[in-house]
């Protein structure tokens, strides 16, 4: 018996190992399929056509017993590895002429893949589909008409009636940017078809709206360059593609080496694809400029020649550029590496497209795609790679940008100071700062003086004010920053005959003592209110603000954690003098009395009483817009606070919102499943939340929700009356009303409003203003 049962146990322990064995085995076998696929097209000491000719005729042996694996990791490949595209359409045309059932299934998860992409709002992994099923054409996968008719049914969305105007454009979009890959072979055999196709695209691309493109300009005229709306410029390259019988030179098609391969192939017939209905969830791509600083002029003689922006192989190799960007967009280096390595580089002049690419998704408005700081973090790679040319093509597009300074939004001006600053700390701050002597002279509301000012101002958040001064000319002293120091009037000469200055030395001593908070409250009890005249009752005391503020703050200027540490241990003496909005108004003031010669303490300073709630964001609007800021209202870091401060009360409410409606679901689960059983058997889930949490997280959301949009009230009622004020003025002492504060406080309210279109839109905040502005 016992030796029986040895046996058994040994021959199951040979079962299990069989079994792990196998499935050790599968799992190699897969991996090595994942990366011979995910590798072809790479650098390698054969050619491509005949890798990839090795490569059907490895997966043509396991299709077999991986059919399901290959297929999978090849639909991957369509939207991880667009820049590979037409190496893929190859293979998949190869594996089709091999085995007809392979695809066919491939293509009918590449229509799946579509449909879910358009349902699940993913648009740009659609439009690469779309991309990919063009180029099946080809490769003898598809047939031609029945990809024409999906085209159609894509055009047809424009005919719908109650849509934006997003979705017709990004329909249209999706079949005008697979063209340069599919045009030839629609124009040789299904030319007619074509052609009505092109004529309803051209039709709808006439009479569609383009109010939006004055708004989403970098710069405000077309001189030099044309900045034109991406549907518009894609339609003039195509229509010059057009004229050259749809025949391009940039795109690389290894199929046609198997042209007597695949054109044996059986084709498969697309479905009928018809587009989901427009939703109230749908969210589509935004509009954009297409960004545009060189021209062939500005290239060197004796290099490449730069395509014509009206060339269809501007439109290939700027798409190429920025998938290169998205893909490695949170490696800089390796993204700097993968630029450089453009395939075509000795063709063209590569420096200046990457150089106009990085800077058109830096200016992109509303907001650039990735954090700013990328940018400037990839142009040094670029420099560090090629240390030879990239620097001078930087410079040159430096010096460009700063001559066209008059005509640059003011949010793109901002970035530009922005990456400027942090560009020159990363070289020492050296720079031929005489070139720009002009702007010296100028009103210090000019474009170009107020960007070397608000560069310096940056600057001196990457250094220290005394480097900065030996680095720039003296000629320059009415532009640089002053010495960053707290300004504390209770210790400066004259003090004795203040108010507060015995209760601010006593509170110094007191803090100095390690006071309670209580105790610190105590220093202030004597202080006389100086509103008491004007109110029976006034809300608050601006003196005890003005003593308890400047004196903590000043206590704490030797860093950022000294000051956090104060505000955190004396949070309740900030909150107690503070309950009301004009209280802490009070506070701001106070802080900007202290900090005025440090722009960067007061940004965090008010972020971080935000963050505590010691202020809130009315507050700090009603503050922006008040007569006592009114002369740093064009400077920089007052918009900063202004956007941060909107951000976080987005980011706030979105955060409410989404624990409502999580617990809200909870909450109708718990309740069906009671209804679905007995009493006596419903045990509730402990993590399901009450009725009435439910209902004081709704609560809750819905107070936000009405700061939310009296801040929106507040910031936009604010531009109506500045701007009335103005024009007013202008008008009574007949004077142009276009003035350089004219122009920074307009953009700023286009900016804001770009900024928070779809909150306003949520909120229903309706905003009446003139409609010169």
């Amino acid at each position: 018996m016992s030796r029986r049962r040895a046996y058994s146990d040994s021959d199951d322990d040979d079962v299990h190992s069989k079994k792990r064995r196998r499935v050790s085995d599968t799992v190699d076998i897969e991996d090595r399929l994942q990366s011979l696929i995910t590798r072809v097209g790479e650098k390698s000491t054969s050619s491509l056509e005949s890798n990839l000719e090795g490569l059907s005729s490895v997966l043509e042996a396991d299709l077999a017993s991986y059919k399901s694996k290959i297929i999978k990791i090849l639909s991957e490949c369509v939207t991880n590895l667009p820049e590979k595209m037409t190496v893929y359409t190859t293979l998949v045309g190869l594996l089709n002429a091999k085995n007809y059932n392979c695809g066919g299934e491939f293509t009918e998860l590449l229509v799946r893949n579509l449909k879910e992409a358009l349902k699940t709002n993913c648009f740009e992994n659609a439009r690469l589909i779309v991309r990919f099923m063009a180029d099946l054409v080809n490769c003898h996968v598809i047939v031609a008409s029945s990809l024409l008719v999906m085209f159609d049914n894509f055009v047809e969305v424009t005919l719908e009636d109650n849509i934006p105007q997003v979705r017709s454009d990004w329909y249209v979009y999706a079949v005008l940017s697979a063209l340069p890959w599919v045009g030839r072979e629609f124009y040789e055999k299904k030319e007619s078809d074509f052609s009505k196709l092109l004529k309803s695209i051209e039709s709808y691309l006439g009479k569609r709206q383009k109010i939006h493109v004055p708004a989403l300009k970098v710069w405000s005229v077309n001189t030099p360059h044309l900045q034109e709306e991406y549907l518009d410029c894609l339609w003039a390259q195509l229509k010059n593609l057009q004229a050259q019988k749809w025949q391009e030179k940039n795109i690389l098609r290894p199929y046609m080496a198997f042209d007597s391969v695949l054109c044996e192939a059986l084709q498969h017939t697309l479905p009928q694809i018809i587009p989901p209905s427009h939703s109230e969830d749908s969210i589509y791509p935004l509009p954009a400029i297409v960004f545009r600083m060189f021209d062939y002029t500005d290239v060197p003689q004796e290099g490449p020649v730069l395509a014509g922006s009206h060339a269809i192989e501007r439109y290939l190799i700027e798409e190429q550029l920025h998938r290169i960007i998205r893909t490695n967009h949170l490696e800089r280096k390796d993204c700097a590496a993968a630029l450089l390595s453009f395939p075509t580089k000795a063709t063209i002049p590569l420096n200046y497209m990457i150089v106009e690419a990085v800077f058109g998704q830096l200016f992109t408005l509303p907001r650039p795609p990735y954090l700013e700081v990328f940018y400037g973090s990839l142009l040094i790679e670029l420099c560090k790679l090629q240390p030879g040319s990239m620097p001078q093509v930087l410079a040159q597009a430096t010096e460009m940008m700063f001559d066209r300074l008059n005509y640059m939004k003011t949010a793109c001006i901002e970035r530009f100071a922005t990456w400027f600053a942090y560009h020159l700390s990363n070289f020492q701050f050296k720079w031929s700062w005489e070139d720009w002597s002009e702007c010296i002279h100028q009103d210090a509301e000019l474009p170009k003086a107020k960007f070397c000012k608000e560069t310096f101002q940056k600057c001196l958040r990457l250094s220290y004010h005394q480097r900065i001064l030996d680095n720039v000319p003296e000629t320059f002293q009415p532009l640089l920053p002053f010495r960053p120091a707290p300004h504390y009037k209770y210790e400066k000469e004259g003090a004795g005959s203040l108010p507060g200055t015995m209760a601010a030395h006593q509170l110094i001593a007191s803090i100095k003592a390690k006071c309670t908070p209580e105790e610190a409250i105590q220093c202030l009890r004597e202080l006389k209110n100086p509103l008491m005249d004007e109110d029976d009752e006034p809300s608050y005391n601006p003196l005890k603000i003005d003593v308890f503020v400047s004196t903590l703050l000043n206590l704490g200027h030797k860093s950022f954690s000294h000051s956090f540490a104060a505000m955190a241990k004396f949070h309740y003496v900030f909150r107690s003098l503070a309950e009301h909005e004009d209280a802490q108004i009070c506070i701001l003031n106070t802080m900007y009395e202290v900090w005025s010669t440090n722009q960067q303490r007061m940004v965090v300073l008010i972020d971080k009483m935000l963050k505590t709630q010691i202020v809130e964001p009315s507050a700090v609007a009603n503050w922006i817009f008040s007569e006592k800021m009114s002369q740093d209202l064009n400077s920089f870091y007052v918009w900063e606070i202004l956007h941060s401060t909107i951000k976080k009360m987005n980011k706030h409410v979105n955060k409410l919102q989404t624990e409502f409606e999580e617990a809200q679901d909870k909450l109708d689960a718990a309740e069906r499943k009671a209804r679905e059983m007995d009493e006596e058997d419903y045990d509730r889930d402990p993590e399901a939340p009450t009725e009435e949490r439910v209902e004081r997280m709704e609560e809750t959301l819905e107070a936000a929700q009405g700061q939310q949009k009296n801040l929106f009230l507040i910031i936009f009622q604010r531009f109506i009356i500045i701007l009335t004020n103005h024009l007013a003025h202008c008008e009574s002492e007949s004077i142009d009303h276009n003035t350089a504060w004219y122009k920074w406080i307009i953009e700023r309210l286009q900016q804001v409003f770009l900024m928070v279109t779809s909150v306003v839109f949520i909120t229903a905040v309706t905003v009446k203003y003139e409609d010169n502005i």
